[in-house]
């Protein structure tokens, strides 16, 4: 006999079948409760009425693409009305048409590849403000100030993610530290080379 607790996908054995709807209605009081759609509220909703949506039209008229848009290759065309707000640029625009134009939406790739895009536009924009008057100041932009100054520690007091407060300066000062410790280290082989 093997352990319920144990994912059948890891057992030598089959299960035995699953209990019928009767059964698990009989165990769980209230179990199926939506099964009938005349039990569920929204039931009359789900039946369609023309008359009853308020479009005056078939399809939407589209809004004209002065860029090319990136779109998921399970659609056939773009939605008609889409954000223009944040163009996509640079290398960090590659990587996420790139995401677009080969992984499913249903791929992991797609996903870890739109992550890799948004980290590096971050810190594209990180080295870009350190060309400017005003670079960026990770001390206070990230918060880690004010988790001294506001009472960090206590306003997690009581809440279910009070365990997470350790990892928050590493997830948020992490990849400043390790970005120091990089461009020092690099500073610094690069001023051994020039001695020598």
């Amino acid at each position: 006999m093997t352990d319920p607790e144990i994912p059948s996908a890891y057992v030598r054995d089959k299960r035995p079948p699953r209990e019928t709807r009767e059964q698990l209605r009989a165990r769980i009081p209230g179990w199926g409760a939506d099964l009938d759609p005349a039990d569920r509220p929204s039931h009359p909703r789900l039946h369609y009425a023309p008359g009853t949506t308020g479009a005056h039209w078939d399809f939407p008229e589209r809004q004209p693409e002065r860029q090319p848009r990136e779109r998921s290759i399970e659609h056939a065309f773009v939605t008609p009305v889409f954000g223009t707000a944040q163009p996509l640029r640079g290398v960090s625009g590659a990587i996420r048409r790139l995401a677009y134009r080969r992984f499913s939406e249903g791929r992991l790739a797609h996903w870890l590849l739109l992550i890799v895009g948004d980290r590096v536009d971050a810190w594209s924009s990180h080295l870009r403000s350190f060309a400017t008057l005003h670079p960026d100041n990770p001390v206070t932009e990230t918060g880690v100030r004010a988790e001294f100054t506001h009472g960090g520690l206590r306003s997690r007091r009581g809440r279910s993610d009070a365990r997470h407060h350790v990892l928050d300066p590493v997830i948020v000062a992490g990849p400043w530290v390790a970005g120091a410790a990089v461009t020092y280290t690099g500073v610094r082989r690069l001023v051994r080379a020039l001695r020598h």
